[in-house]
């Protein structure tokens, strides 16, 4: 019988393909030889046809040969990898690519359709090329010298375009392949290979000049907005790949997101496309939520546990570029468009009260606050004063909201943009009321406010960890399996934010009641007006917060999570008990309101609280209980009790009303439901790790209740 390859006509090499095609879908091998598949193959992407053939058949006809071509190497080789053809039909297969890559030198071809003026054929020659390369390195060992060189060389030298496009996608494919695999070690030997080429590439792209000029002639090239989204995208997958490695691998590569996170920042500002300023803020966004990749992960976590070495300061980079930005009104250039619909996008106007794109919103917001975090964190280690700072980039935040969104803009409780702008999405919810959570403990140990005025300092920042735990809960209509879901849950840090919110909670009851006031009288989310005060003249006067910073020099250490959150094993008892003599179950059972008085004695005497035990306490990732006097340590601050400030708390204690009984009680409700159900699944062993700490810990804010309803 005669060969397709010598029936050499068009519709004869299309047939040959598509029944080949075929039989590999229905997993059996075609009547051709492998040899004579290789070579209806060889020909129909590399257009090797006689004159006669191209005089009878359209030119779409060959575009469609050589597509349908490209597409049956890439499938046959996806199968090899994933072994799900049967070993007779693999063997077909393997003898297929042998002829088409030693016999043939079949790479050459497919890289040379890297620079076609069409971008499906170059694309699908990327896919060909990827799937190919990750096969051999998993498979064989090395990698292909030629696909190699052109990614290289396109990195140097090649302008935007096709060719540059190609190289990108295909190594982003195979590193992510690679990483999916867990092949971190042959990841790593790859990486080393391209590492002076993308450092190069990313130098050309971002710019570290800071003026929007310096970029105008570079972002002018009219395909720069598809190669700089497919850089994007290789810098993700860098970015992954340093998580995914830990301490094994450490190249610049790997590190280029932070790095250049300055350039990042200065380029939305240059940018006129919204889709290239959306990319590059989720970029930024999952690389200080260190989660890169989390798109394409597949749920399966690639976080080694294990960090490089510059982990922490290239974390310290990324949010002193931002910070720096905010205080430069990089804000302002940022521009919201409405949310996304079925016909499109169309711009916010604000009397159509139309939803704006809360992707932008989130981003933004946890960008800069994840930012705002990690600085408190490393600031006292420094000597800089964070306070005003801080400060002012939660106040450019909020106007950041209120410019942007109709509905942001009528809160008169800043506390409640954080479920407005979060509520659709669980996992950046938790994480910014972490980082807000942090935020308040740094201006609690640095303010040296009492705990009244402290939480309506924090009220007028939008940092009050009481009512957002309660919005909280009224968005989930006070049930407590929502909670149960969340704490069992691999995809937010819900676990880690609950038991620190729960240790403040003990100490700080009576704030907790008097919020709980502020929330069950308000008639919507959008306007709390009920003022956070008591029926008590007070000697300490009320601080004005709109123009002067919140806190001081005093900063939050933070430490490791409780738990790693892609792993079903037992918390650390050591990090996650919690002692019966610290001093908040104390202060619970007194019932006092301000957490760093804890002597009977009402003279109002000076008391000094040391950073050094509140940096230890953190250590664990915990926050241990605040307002622990270390006695004959001066070096705190000190801070004055006086007998007003007494009374004061006092008179909270004894805030009730309908309102205050009803949202408490749920909340209580909710708090004691989750108890019961998380004991049950504990004692059946059904729970993912060990939650005797945490029971302990809803125990103990039972006690505080069933005491203020016997007070």
């Amino acid at each position: 019988m005669a060969s397709c390859r010598q029936r050499a006509s068009m519709c004869n090499y299309f047939d040959c393909l598509t029944n080949v095609y075929r039989c590999f879908v229905l997993g059996s091998c075609p009547s051709q030889s492998a040899a004579d598949v290789a070579g209806v193959i060889f020909s129909g992407v590399c257009g090797l046809l006689s004159s006669k053939d191209r005089e009878s058949v359209p030119a779409e006809f060959s575009v469609e040969l050589t597509c349908i071509s490209l597409t049956l190497v890439e499938k046959m080789t996806s199968s090899l990898i994933a072994e799900s053809q049967p070993p007779e039909v693999r063997l077909y297969c393997i003898e297929i690519l042998r002829v088409l890559f030693q016999d043939m030198e079949f790479m050459a071809q497919l890289v040379h359709h890297f620079r076609t003026g069409d971008q499906i054929i170059s694309h699908l020659a990327a896919k060909s090329v990827s799937v190919n390369v990750c096969y051999h390195l998993c498979k064989v060992g090395p990698v292909s010298p030629v696909w190699q060189q052109k990614c290289v060389q396109a990195f140097h030298s090649s302008p935007p375009g096709t060719e540059l496009d190609a190289c990108l996608w295909s190594l982003t494919d195979v590193l992510k392949r690679l990483l999916k695999g867990g092949h971190q070690e042959i990841l790593g030997k790859l990486l080393a290979a391209f590492d002076a080429s993308i450092s190069a590439l990313c130098s050309k792209f971002l710019l570290e000049r800071k003026k929007a000029s310096d970029l105008v002639d570079f972002t002018s090239h009219r395909h720069w907005t598809t190669t700089f989204c497919l850089l994007l995208n290789l810098l993700e997958v860098l970015t992954a790949s340093s998580l995914a490695c830990g301490a094994g691998v450490c190249l610049k590569s790997q590190r280029l997101t932070h790095l250049h996170s300055s350039a990042l920042l200065t380029s939305i500002s240059c940018t006129s496309d919204y889709f290239v300023k959306k990319r590059v803020l989720l970029l930024l966004k999952r690389a200080v939520l260190q989660s890169s990749g989390e798109d394409w992960a597949l749920g399966g976590g690639l976080s080694s546990g294990v960090k490089y070495e510059y982990f922490t300061s290239d974390l310290n980079i990324l949010a002193q570029s931002v910070l720096a930005a905010v205080n430069a009104n990089w804000l302002q250039s940022i521009q919201v468009e409405s949310a996304s619909f079925f016909g499109g996008t169309r711009h916010v106007r604000g009397d159509e009260g139309q939803k704006p794109d809360c992707v932008i919103l989130r981003a933004v917001s946890l960008l800069l606050l994840k930012s705002v975090e990690l600085h408190i964190q490393t600031a006292e280690g420094t000597g800089v004063d964070s306070a005003s700072e801080v400060y002012g980039c939660l106040q450019s935040l909020w106007g950041f909201l209120k410019r942007c969104s109709v509905w942001v803009s009528e809160i008169t409780h800043l506390c409640c943009w954080l479920s407005l702008v979060f509520g659709e999405q669980d996992d950046d919810m938790m994480e910014a009321a972490k980082a807000l959570l942090s935020i308040f403990f740094h201006q609690r140990l640095s303010s040296g406010l009492d705990d009244f005025h402290l939480l309506e300092a924090a009220c007028a920042s939008g940092c009050n960890p009481h009512c957002h735990f309660l919005l909280l809960l009224q968005s989930v209509s006070f049930d407590h399996s929502i909670l149960l879901d969340f704490l069992i849950s691999t995809e937010t840090c819900f676990l880690e934010y609950f038991v620190r919110y729960l240790k403040y909670l003990r100490v700080d009851w009576q704030g907790f009641i008097v919020t709980c006031k502020r929330i069950g009288t308000s008639d919507s989310h959008l306007s709390l007006p009920e003022p956070l005060t008591c029926s008590c003249h007070s000697d300490v006067p009320a601080p004005t917060y709109k123009s002067q910073p919140l806190v001081e020099k005093m900063s939050l250490a933070a430490g490791p999570r409780l738990v790693e959150y892609d792993s079903s094993d037992e918390s650390d008892r050591e990090n996650m008990d919690i002692s019966e003599d610290e001093p908040g179950a104390s202060m619970c059972e007194q019932g006092r309101f301000d957490a760093l008085d804890l002597k009977e004695d009402t003279s109002g005497p000076w008391i000094s609280v040391s950073p050094k035990q509140h940096e230890a306490s953190e250590s664990t990732g915990l926050l241990s209980e605040p307002g622990t006097v270390v006695r004959g340590q001066p070096q705190g601050p000190l801070l004055k009790v006086l007998p007003s400030t007494q009374r004061s708390c006092a008179n909270m204690a004894s805030v009730s009303g309908r309102a205050t009984c009803e949202t408490s009680s749920r909340a209580v409700l909710c708090l004691s439901e989750l108890r019961e159900v998380v004991t049950r699944l504990q004692r059946k062993k059904l729970f993912p790790y060990n939650p005797s700490s945490l029971l302990k810990l809803l125990a103990q804010v039972e006690k505080c209740s069933h005491q203020q309803q016997l007070s």
